[in-house]
């Protein structure tokens, strides 16, 4: 009786596991028949058995069409049986898909990221107005947050100012501004659980103090 005892690593491959070993059986019984009406009746009866399996994906779309494509994958492509849906192939199924082209712009300033271009290429786009003004010293105080999180000390506002000028191919000049940009320790505040735990950070007139004006 012990010498009869199947070990798993004697056993059969499973192409897909979670159904476990039985299906695997039933399917490889189903190939076995030989007529293709009796393995339609067996190929039916096999996919209402691996729905049961499954209830939590019968509200996913095409949840059949997924199960037959399973039975097909398998039976390795052997099951000769009438499918609702297209029959997949084995070699479609083998290929390879092709290598992904990420995106490979090796920005100068690699700690302010690929989105501050973006951004700025919008704010590009924008008529000159107040809300253009808001975007550009929004993405200006971004710049600055980029830079603190990569140089924990503190930087001046004209090395920002420079910095946007010239990733913005010189349309965007703030330069001679008079205006500054939030402080590094409003910048870096972490929120709290429940709201914000300080004021709100804007760029301001120099030396106008508490009396800074909002445009944002």
């Amino acid at each position: 009786m012990i010498n009869e005892l199947e070990y798993n690593t004697e056993r059969e491959h499973l192409i897909i596991p979670e159904y476990g070993r039985h299906i695997q059986k039933m399917i490889n019984y189903a190939k076995t028949q030989e007529t293709k009406e009796e393995r339609n009746k067996l190929a039916k009866a096999i996919i209402a058995v691996m729905g049961n399996m499954q209830p939590h994906l019968r509200d996913v779309p095409d949840f059949q069409h997924k199960l037959w494509d399973q039975l097909f994958i398998m039976s390795n492509f052997e099951l000769d049986v009438d499918s609702p849906f297209p029959q997949p192939s084995k070699e479609l199924f083998e290929e390879k898909p092709e290598p992904l082209k990420y995106p490979q712009n090796f920005p100068k300033y690699r700690f302010y990221g690929n989105n501050i271009k973006t951004m700025i290429d919008v704010a590009n786009t924008w008529e000159e107005g107040e809300l253009k003004e808001a975007l550009i010293y929004t993405i200006a105080n971004h710049m600055k947050k980029c830079f603190l999180n990569w140089n924990k000390d503190t930087v001046q506002d004209a090395v920002i100012y420079e910095h946007l000028y010239e990733l913005s191919e010189g349309k965007i000049d703030l330069r001679n501004s008079e205006e500054d940009l939030s402080d590094a320790t409003s910048l870096m505040r972490t929120k709290s659980k429940y709201g914000s735990s300080g004021k709100k950070g804007g760029h301001q007139k120099k030396g106008t103090g508490t009396r800074s004006r909002k445009r944002y």
